[in-house]
């Protein structure tokens, strides 16, 4: 009988496998963006938001678990302290993927770029995480901020 399956195989050992996704999300915190193929982000994908999660803890004991996977500790004193305060309040979907549109010369494999969201350079903006954006909506900071280029909010327009 059929099962589902909770994983990809990407044509390799487990050994090998895990071997590369630890190389993959140790780069993918140094460089916060690699080219990859599309099953390989997707993969990766998983084990990258779970590093954020747990760079997001801070604690000794997320630290030891990160410090199993990350290669690197340059890399891993990066995850700690400046991913995992950049994306405190956010709560989940840390990496987004997005899938090139030319396929890779001479196997014509799906190519993807897979990045960290809310960062400087990125692809495409991301949208601000919830807590955010109530913080900014009760504070009245954003019609401070539209008032200040000369923008009225509806309320306090006069005819």
């Amino acid at each position: 009988m059929k099962k589902r399956l909770a994983f990809r195989k990407l044509g390799r050992d487990p050994a090998h496998k895990w071997a590369m996704l630890r190389n993959m999300v140790t780069s993918l915190i140094k460089h916060e963006r690699i080219v990859t193929t599309l099953p390989k982000a997707k993969e990766l994908r998983r084990l990258a938001d779970k590093m954020v999660g747990l760079g997001k803890s801070g604690s000794l004991h997320s630290r030891r678990q990160a410090d199993a996977v990350i290669r690197e500790k340059p890399v891993l004193t990066k995850l700690f302290e400046v991913l995992g305060p950049r994306y405190q309040d956010r709560e989940g979907g840390y990496t987004r993927v997005m899938k090139l549109s030319a396929p890779r010369k001479g196997d014509n494999a799906d190519m993807a770029v897979i990045e960290y969201v809310d960062r400087p350079g990125e692809i495409r903006a991301a949208r601000p995480p919830r807590a955010r954006r109530e913080r900014l909506m009760a504070g009245g900071a954003l019609r401070d901020a539209l008032e200040d280029v000369g923008i009225q909010s509806i309320e306090g327009a006069s005819d």
